[in-house]
């Protein structure tokens, strides 16, 4: 898969360092060429000589190394890289990046390369959570680096929390993605909601739900990736917001419709993923309500996905179904009422699916059947969504 490819990897020094030498194994195994930089403190963790033996090159550990061919080695791995990969990027090489430091082997060919960076994170949960390690996180964000989380879980200090690195197949799919990254959107304008709707009952109170808006802004980022011209209509959310992207931002389920029916018309692919309020108030105050008991009457909001099934003609329309009992019915069922042509449907009571979760286990429905996945990243859903919807239209 990877034939031909210069992978750089950059070892820092923690207890996953480790781990890098399966990464290393598996980009060989993929025919790619390795080239292996070797922090200081890396070098107290894993010898060099081990990634020598699976990688078939010298490892680089020193700026002054005597024992190499002589050419400006910093400026030739930037040159010679496809992609760069730190693993394991801790919070000192994070640091280093965003601020611009170049002291060494490593940071001084990070600073010269242009070419795509996976920063593949672990540390400690404390470091992590950190808000200096997640200022920098952004800020190399901002500027391209494509970051991959940590995984949850115990971690080498017996703490309890995020900072695990991610999976080696999940760094390596990662490297696949972004040295041969898909564009089979191209020409394609797709509109995605995302996030919740509110509708107040008085000045101070609202109802709502729980979407962050993370699946939404996963499959908007994907399809963007893939060459789309990406239009997002937002509501409440927690998630950060998708960059590069056209973002509409509304408050109401009928600010939500409004917007849908006014960016439809220029849109091939809808993905409804937002989670906006069925109901409404019947009536809103202006000022607090002091009673010491409510009774509230609510009306229907226009159903936004099923109106867009209406008039569709030729579009593709996704539609999401989150529920909490007999999955596979109510979502056939929904794909059907809503007139779409795909359903991604998820039970919000497993763990590690539903909304504020950053991972989802999904299944995807058709007219011509399902398919399960497992759980994963919303990113990684996101990814199998629209592989499925650019399936769909390509039959």
């Amino acid at each position: 898969m990877l034939k031909g490819k210069n992978i750089i990897v950059g070892v820092c020094g923690g207890i996953a360092a480790y781990k890098a030498c399966d990464l290393v194994s598996k980009l060989v195994k993929q025919n790619a060429h390795v080239d292996v930089i070797m922090t200081k403190n890396a070098t107290e963790f894993v010898a060099p000589l081990t990634f020598e033996a699976l990688a078939k090159t010298a490892v680089v550990t020193d700026m002054f190394d005597r024992n190499h061919a002589w050419e400006i080695e910093h400026i030739s791995f930037a040159k010679k890289a496809d992609a760069f990969v730190i693993v394991p990027a801790t919070a000192n090489i994070i640091a280093k990046m965003a601020h611009g430091i170049a002291d060494d082997m490593l940071s001084t060919t990070i600073l010269a390369t242009k070419k795509p960076i996976i920063v593949c994170l672990a540390m400690n949960t404390g470091m992590f959570t950190n808000p200096v390690t997640q200022q920098n996180l952004k800020t190399i964000s901002e500027r391209g680096a494509i970051i991959v989380d940590p995984d949850s879980g115990r971690l080498a200090c017996g703490d309890v929390g995020s900072g695990r690195l991610a999976d080696t197949q999940v760094i390596l799919d990662t490297i696949i993605k972004t040295v041969f990254p898909k564009r089979d959107l191209e020409n394609k304008k797709i509109l995605v909601t995302a996030g919740g709707t509110i509708e107040r009952l008085d000045a101070v109170r609202y109802i709502t739900n729980d979407s962050s808006g993370k699946m939404g802004f996963a499959v908007a980022q994907e399809a963007f990736n893939r060459g789309a011209k990406v239009t997002l209509i937002v509501g409440r959310h927690t998630a950060e917001l998708p960059k590069n992207i056209d973002v509409i931002t509304v408050t109401t389920t009928q600010d939500m419709y409004d917007k849908v029916f006014e960016n439809l018309d220029k849109s091939d692919i809808v993905v409804m993923a937002a989670a906006p309020c069925d109901f409404k108030p019947e009536k809103y105050s202006a000022n607090k309500i002091k009673e010491k008991e409510l009774t509230a009457k609510f009306l229907p909001n226009p159903d936004i996905a099923a109106s867009v099934g209406k008039v569709k003609g030729q579009k593709f329309l996704t539609v999401f179904s989150a529920e909490t009992e007999n999955l596979l019915e109510n979502a056939t069922a929904k794909l059907i009422k809503k007139y779409a042509d795909l359903c991604v449907a998820n039970d919000v009571t497993k763990t590690g699916a539903g909304f504020n979760a950053d991972t989802n286990i999904v299944t995807l429905i058709t007219k011509d059947g399902t398919e399960e996945l497992p759980l994963m990243t919303k990113n990684a859903v996101a990814e199998k969504i629209i592989d499925k919807i650019v399936s769909e239209i390509n039959r």
